[in-house]
């Protein structure tokens, strides 16, 4: 609900591509990742695991992104830091919280500390992404085969 409260709504054209790189991007991983996948939804209300990446995938993330970057510092090295690092702690503590309650559970040797490096590797992605999308999409590629070998994950 704070994107439709705090987001840029008036230039949302200028951050729909990069809300569209996120969910493509959680999209393959599910489908990279269907085997052995890091992690498991547990939903209370919604119908399935599966239900519920799709509902991540095509709204929670991509609304996050667009609040994220819509209220990213103009300048600044260590404002934008701050910027992430605040996003992180705000992922970070909103996935304890689903450990803790069993809405989520980990697999294949992921852990919350590897959600959080993600997540520090994932908020400037979205900020490359955002200013120079080719860079963003190499880089995506490395750190996606990188993951894939790390975590051992095979694909058909």
């Amino acid at each position: 609900m704070t994107a439709f409260k705090w987001a840029d709504w008036k230039h949302w054209k200028k951050y729909h591509p990069t809300m569209l790189f996120m969910a493509v991007g959680a999209f393959l991983y599910e489908y990279l990742t269907k085997d052995q996948t890091m992690w498991k939804f547990h939903p209370d209300f919604l119908y399935n695991h599966t239900v519920t990446v799709v509902v991540y995938a095509i709204a929670t993330m991509p609304l996050n992104i667009f609040l994220f970057l819509s209220r990213l510092p103009e300048r600044g090295f260590w404002k934008k830091s701050l910027h992430v690092a605040i996003w992180t702690a705000i992922y970070s503590l909103t996935e304890w919280a689903m450990v803790h309650t069993g809405r989520i559970s980990y697999q294949n040797n992921w852990s919350l500390l590897y959600s959080i490096l993600f997540d520090l590797m994932m908020f400037p992605m979205m900020i490359l992404h955002h200013r120079r999308p080719v860079t963003a999409y190499l880089f995506s590629i490395v750190i996606v085969c990188c993951l894939l070998h790390a975590f051992e994950v095979e694909l058909e």
